[in-house]
């Protein structure tokens, strides 16, 4: 020993102690890991912060969905990509508009930030611990009952908007329906960006304090609600032209890919706007577009390409009628799923994806992607179930292709440094798999009808609404941080797994070392138990 360092035979026991405690942990650890299937995760995955974060948003999907695109594509209910993550949970969803919808039914108080019960804007004990069909012993009629928020109101069905859910996700604030990044109540002061209603987004906090470049991609107008949530403020989701001027002139993320051209739906972005970017007056970005008979796909990822080489930004335009994608069109093959394209001119999910990525990947400082597959929703609303197994396949194919993208080797992204997240804005149809018949591997039911008014002859599948729904949606994580949502998981629904969609903002500050206080002041009721309901937690 060190001269003047004499140790006890008492401390030489403790730090004997120690030193197994620690063997102990380790071997714990690695036995965890080999258990999960988790076995990419190295020991450094346990210090530092994220510095890749990729977000993706299967907007209006529920698990039934899910199942149904893994039935059609594997014959089993969860086999798609984002289901073997080793991390998994169930979000609600509600919004201010939701909760006074069920306030005013109850004879609560109306939304209050700082005094909310969760339970008056989700009731485990009417809509479940889990979303069906893990939990049937559901209240179906808590979902299907439409609710007024004042005597003169037009009754809906209760559930939030994507703007709202979006901005939950991307603020941490509760909000009312249409309002994107902005305080309910539409109000001309106050937030906490620049006293004026509007909120800070986890891209524009990441990007001020972290130095992270941010994108988002989606399959619907770039200027649509779920990704003008991350990049954009306004007090109503359909000033288009507002958004989509502050999205590109003022934000200017470093990547922007969606629908919305012009020269198919003039809604989304105006002429200005669009002449701007075409003809280079917008120099941040090289600009790709949908073109006739070129193939989408390759061009974005040749924008891409050109984007890096220049140390430019990305904004790829594309989008058809309504100015969304062309969803991918499943066909009916028993025993053998085949999926194709709509057209070539608009990319898929995955090569708009890949693009994003290879612009992103060369900020050493970090990144932000949101990707939303926003067709799904559409299919939903339409009742239109080979629509949304198309769409989710579409989905299911992005997340692979950002897993492989982090898998490769030679560049700064690998699992001890990045995450991809998984999740949905809310539900929609009320859609059930009857299993009788059971639907199986390359199978689609009989569909009658058209959009908004199909029926299944065969009874596979029953459908109840074509609005959003107020269930419970599922959650998927892998990768450095995944184990931050855990602290949030039953803190405002206890003796449950459920997390708020506000918390999935704050799991990913935490992730990344930005960790910011909750504006909202929780009334938990405990101890939390359901009567009603049998099933365990």
């Amino acid at each position: 020993m060190f001269a003047g360092n004499q140790i006890t035979s008492k401390e030489v026991k403790k730090m004997k102690k120690v030193s197994l405690l620690r063997m102990i942990s380790v071997i714990f650890l690695v036995v965890s890991i080999v258990l999960n299937g988790f076995t990419h995760v190295s020991f450094a995955q346990e210090t530092g912060h994220v510095k890749h974060i990729i977000l993706f948003i299967g907007d209006g999907m529920q698990l039934e969905h899910e199942i149904a695109t893994s039935r059609y594509l594997y014959g089993k209910n969860y086999n798609l990509s984002f289901h073997k993550f080793p991390y998994k949970t169930f979000v609600s969803t509600w919004d201010v508009t939701t909760y006074d919808r069920y306030a005013y039914s109850l004879r609560d108080p109306y939304y209050d930030p700082d005094y909310i019960i969760p339970k008056i804007g989700y009731d485990p004990c009417r809509g479940g611990k889990k979303p069906f069909p893990l939990d049937k012993s559901i209240d179906d009629s808590y979902f299907l009952t439409k609710l007024i928020r004042w005597p003169d109101d037009t009754p809906k069905y209760p559930a939030t908007d994507s703007a709202s859910a979006g901005t939950a996700i991307s603020t941490g604030y509760k909000t009312d329906d249409g309002n994107i990044a902005w305080l309910p109540g539409d109000p001309g002061e106050g937030g906490n960006r620049r006293d004026d209603g509007s909120l800070k987004t986890i891209a524009e906090i990441l990007r001020e304090e972290k130095g992270y470049s941010i994108g988002v991609v989606s399959t619907v107008p770039f200027s649509h609600a779920t990704p003008a949530s991350f990049v954009s403020h306004n007090k109503s989701r359909n000033n288009y032209y507002a958004i989509a001027d502050e999205i590109i002139r003022e934000t200017k993320p470093e990547v922007v890919i969606g629908g919305g051209h012009p020269s198919w739906d003039n809604t989304f972005m105006s002429e200005e706007l669009y002449n701007d970017l075409k003809n280079g007056l917008i120099s941040d970005y090289v600009f790709v577009e949908r073109t006739t008979g070129v193939d989408g796909g390759e061009a974005i990822i040749n924008g891409a390409e050109l984007a890096v080489s220049q140390g430019k930004k990305l904004f790829g335009l594309f989008g058809g009628n309504d100015g969304n994608f062309e969803p991918p069109v499943p066909l009916d093959t028993p025993g053998s799923p085949f999926i194709v394209r709509a057209t070539i001119e608009n990319p898929t999910l995955k090569d708009a994806t890949i693009a994003a990525l290879k612009v992103l990947s060369q900020d050493e400082d970090g990144f932000f992607l949101m990707v939303e597959q926003g067709d799904i929703d559409w299919a939903n609303h339409a009742n239109n179930y080979r629509w949304m197994v198309g769409t989710v396949w579409d989905l299911d194919n992005a997340v692979s292709a950002a897993k492989d993208f982090v898998n490769q080797p030679g560049d700064n992204l690998d699992w001890s440094n990045t995450v991809i997240i998984v999740t949905s804005d809310h539900g929609n149809s009320y859609m059930r798999l009857t299993n009788n018949p059971r639907l199986r591997v390359g199978d689609l039911p009989e569909q009658v009808g058209e959009d908004y008014a199909w029926s299944y002859p065969g009874g596979e599948v029953t459908y109840q609404t074509t609005n959003h729904t107020n269930e419970l949606v599922t959650l998927y994580a892998i990768g450095k941080g995944e184990g931050k949502f855990k602290k949030y998981e039953g803190k405002w629904y206890p003796r449950t797994r459920i997390i708020d969609n506000t918390h999935i903002f704050h799991a990913m500050a935490d992730m990344a070392g930005v960790s910011k206080e909750s504006p909202l002041r929780v009334i938990v009721l405990k101890p939390f138990i359901c009567s009603n309901i049998s099933n365990g937690e």
